[in-house]
């Protein structure tokens, strides 16, 4: 049980409490927003746009997952559960990541083989493709995620002693423990990232040599335009996702080779790279907000439609009262 109690002071441990209260906040509101925009918008919502609401899905996910556990565990300065929450929590951190990194090379792949076709070429990307699409990812994240409860791989908590994750630490102690977190890093990491690199380099190119020659043309850099602006939008969500999770790679890469001795990653050190992590499920909503002009549109329109509700059911319980006050009178006055 010692290996689940914090080895981060009282106050640092508040200190981490508090800023995941900030983030689990902020990523529920933000992804909340971006799902009830495409619930409003769902009968013109485009087949690839799909990917845009699964990407939402799995960041609220984890934020309503894993976010409180650690929270709750952070503030009473020791890991609540023990080893059953534990691997709920490494269970649902591999469903979720693995989840967001796959959605990601996908959107970049179909957002590649849309770039500079003419529009009825998208066309091939069907509501049933992408929601196919989607399932594989859901069906390929949960089967990483339960390997190590099938005996492969395994996990435990993290060294500062508030969080679960692989267990990066099986590395040098067995076969087992190598073989998945290689084949992890590989088709889980290293792989979806080329094909991500690969995408928007792609798209890049294809951008530039459609400007190069539709120059003469008054009619096709609007268009040409929406495309670099989607494109930016997709750059800055794969980025931030990497740049996010880089850190807490690199440290688990550290974790595995340095497990022991004076070489060992500090407490504090490992908590960082964490939180930084944990940010990745925030900014996709405020990309979106900054990016796209028909998502601040449609929050307009539910926000207003939401006063409008509240404020018609306010009346309709105001005149209800009212109308049963002047019957009470008219009863009263005829008696």
């Amino acid at each position: 049980m010692d290996q689940y109690i914090s080895k981060l002071s009282p106050a640092v441990d508040y200190g981490a409490g508090t800023f995941l209260l900030v983030v689990a906040f902020l990523s529920i509101l933000g992804n909340a927003a971006v799902l009830v925009a495409a619930a409003w918008r769902h009968s013109v919502l485009k087949a690839p746009e799909l990917l845009t609401v699964n990407l939402a899905v799995t960041d609220i996910g984890m934020a309503l997952s894993m976010y409180p556990l650690s929270i709750a565990s952070a503030f009473n300065h020791i890991w609540i559960g023990g080893d059953l929450s534990c691997l709920y929590y490494g269970l649902m951190g591999m469903i979720f990541s693995v989840a967001s990194i796959m959605t990601l090379a996908a959107m970049g792949l179909v957002r590649y083989l849309v770039t500079g076709n003419p529009p009825k070429s998208g066309s091939k990307f069907r509501r049933k493709t992408i929601s196919i699409l989607i399932g594989v990812i859901w069906l390929y994240s949960l089967l990483w995620a339960v390997f190590p409860l099938l005996g492969w791989g395994g996990y435990g908590p993290e060294p500062y002693g508030l969080a679960c994750s692989v267990d990066w630490a099986g590395y040098q102690h067995s076969l087992n423990g190598s073989s998945f977190i290689m084949s992890l890093a590989i088709l889980c990491t290293l792989i979806p990232c080329g094909v991500i690199l690969f995408s928007y380099t792609g798209i890049a190119w294809k951008l530039h040599k459609a400007y190069r020659s539709i120059q003469s043309n008054d009619n096709l850099p609007n268009s040409g335009a929406v495309e670099r602006k989607v494109t930016m939008m997709g750059i800055l969500i794969s980025a931030g996702f990497i740049v996010s999770w880089t850190p807490y790679v690199f440290i688990s890469l550290w974790t595995m080779f340095h497990s022991e001795g004076k070489d060992s990653v500090a407490p504090i050190v490992s908590l960082l790279p964490c939180l930084f992590a944990k940010c990745s499920t925030v900014y996709n909503p405020f990309v979106y907000y900054i990016f796209r002009k028909s998502f601040r549109r449609e929050l307009r329109q539910i926000r207003i439609c939401c006063y409008q509700g509240c404020w018609d059911a306010v009346s309709k319980m105001t005149g209800g009262e009212r109308s049963e006050e002047n019957s009470r009178a008219q009863k009263t006055a005829e008696e």
